[in-house]
């Protein structure tokens, strides 16, 4: 930590797509900062998508109650983006410009930056990479979800038995926040913290039904009414549409590279020089893209980029957007048979 940083105050900006460990380090900071006594009188949350950046600056520079510290969570700093989604809300920036040279010294505030990208070039953003301590949390790939798998196994004290990691990670594809979820349900029924192939199969059934990856499924067979269902599923889950966007886009990157590879006459064992993906991912993969041509898969493509840039710029409602392009990628795409 600079001295700039515990000279003027605590500022933090977790920025990202990485909900699961963005939220374990806002768990970690909120510990550390603030006691119990404190956060039940002096814990502030504001979603900036509804709420003027002004307020969180007057709240921060209110002295605390019955504490010397208090803390505040400010989500969706929407101000950020190049292009703000439209919204009643106007945020007067500046004033949380002053702040961030002569922030309050006895508040914490925590600015979660749940996006992939922002202006760099805003000068507020600037200030904030000078003076608050800026932490980055990509989005996990899909070749690193073994070695997460197995970390999260050792945090929780429990043995997988062959098989069980390639279930798991066809059941919660990148997404940590569920795949620590499923490994908790998993040790509850587990007989001395070993985890049975049977007992996996068993207790992630219903989760694959509901899965992401199972959306993907649904796409590939072209059943629009199964894909709408489990999208609904997925979002009563809080499934955030765009986090859906990316999981179909890398897995139909995935099968358009294999589509390629083939074609060049690549074996599979040659393929995972190219492709950094788990074995088993790699050969799901190699099944789906028989079950499409080239130009299908380009045409998919390219819808998911049009909706990912209609959502993140504000010009559609999300799920609207979601919807309108499950219909075009499952209805409306080409209908030239694969190649």
């Amino acid at each position: 930590m600079s001295e700039v940083f515990r000279k003027m105050g605590k500022i933090h900006v977790l920025y990202g797509e990485e909900r699961y460990l963005i939220q374990q380090e806002k768990e970690k900071i909120i510990r550390s900062e603030t006691t119990e006594e404190e956060r039940e009188f002096n814990y502030s949350t504001y979603n900036l998508e509804d709420t003027p950046i002004e307020d969180v600056v007057a709240d921060a520079e209110t002295l605390p109650f019955l504490g010397e510290n208090k803390l505040i969570v400010a989500e969706n700093p929407i101000f950020l983006l190049s292009k703000p989604p439209k919204t009643d809300i106007e945020h007067d920036v500046d004033r949380f410009l002053s702040y961030i040279n002569d922030p309050a010294p006895y508040t914490t505030i925590i600015l979660i930056i749940p996006y992939e990208k922002v202006d760099e070039r805003k000068k507020v953003m600037k200030e904030l990479k000078k003076k608050a301590k800026v932490q980055s949390f990509s989005s996990v790939k899909e070749w690193n979800m073994e070695e997460w798998v197995q970390k999260v196994a050792r945090e929780l004290k429990i043995e997988l038995a062959p098989g069980v990691e390639e279930l798991v990670i066809q059941s919660v594809g990148t997404n940590l926040s569920v795949l620590r979820s499923e490994l908790e349900k998993l040790k509850l029924y587990a007989e001395n913290d070993y985890i049975t192939r049977d007992i996996a199969e068993e207790l992630l059934s219903s989760s694959l039904d509901t899965s992401g990856l199972k959306l993907v499924d649904a796409v590939i067979e072209r059943d629009l009414s199964k894909a709408m269902t489990i999208y609904k599923e997925l979002l009563r889950m809080n499934e955030e549409p765009i986090a859906l966007i990316a999981l179909l886009a890398s897995q139909f990157r995935m099968i358009s590279q294999v589509k390629i590879l083939k074609r060049k006459g690549y074996t599979e064992n040659h393929m995972k020089s190219y492709i950094k993906a788990h074995p088993y991912v790699l050969k799901l993969a190699g099944q789906r893209e028989k079950k499409f041509s080239q130009e299908m898969l380009d045409h998919i493509m390219l819808s998911l980029s049009e909706t990912d840039s209609h959502m993140k710029s504000g010009t559609m409602e999300k799920e609207l957007a979601f919807e309108m392009m499950l219909y075009e990628i499952i209805a409306g795409s080409p209908k030239s048979a694969p190649s």
